[in-house]
């Protein structure tokens, strides 16, 4: 295999964060996946809508020349909170590896990478929501990210970014 590459998005490219919303929807083993028409609702929609306004980062994951993961992370308001809104500086946090390159540490590299990123913007923290169920949970956990609440089935985490 060739090495994966991380680099910024590409202007042209915001519509990729359609489809990678898409992929990064959990869905718990034995449920119908839902119609890609789910990413049009304002509440998802929010999360790749306009995307490269001030505050804007998203990095891709590259495998000869193509596209298989990404993760990205934008600033949101009390008018409109994404569903791990912590506050107005805070950015929230969205990933998603194509299913056949996920466990082979791509979304390690890009946790890691966007990480440096956010530090070097000099965020004092990030947040995130996931599923309790969903194996990114784990991965969170082990890079310091921790539950800010619950209702049981998702949880706010948050990982604090200075040291």
């Amino acid at each position: 295999m060739t090495e994966v590459k991380i680099r910024p998005i590409k202007k042209n490219e915001s519509a990729l964060l359609e489809e990678f919303l898409y992929d990064a929807i959990y869905i718990p083993p034995g449920e119908p996946r839902p119609g890609k028409e789910i990413i049009l609702l304002p509440e998802l929609s929010l999360y790749y809508r306009d995307f490269g306004r001030k505050g804007d980062l998203c990095l891709i994951a590259e495998l000869e020349g193509k596209a298989i993961a990404a993760i990205w992370s934008r600033l949101f308001s009390e008018r409109e909170m994404g569903f791990g809104y912590v506050n107005a500086e805070t950015p929230e946090l969205s990933m998603s590896v194509k299913a056949v390159y996920q466990n082979c540490g791509i979304g390690t590299l890009l946790l890691t990478r966007m990480i440096t990123t956010l530090k070097e913007k000099h965020y004092p923290q990030v947040s995130l929501s996931v599923d309790i169920q969903n194996f990114a949970y784990k991965l969170y956990r082990k890079f310091g990210f921790e539950s800010l609440r619950s209702d049981g089935k998702s949880a706010t985490m948050i990982k604090i970014l200075r040291d």
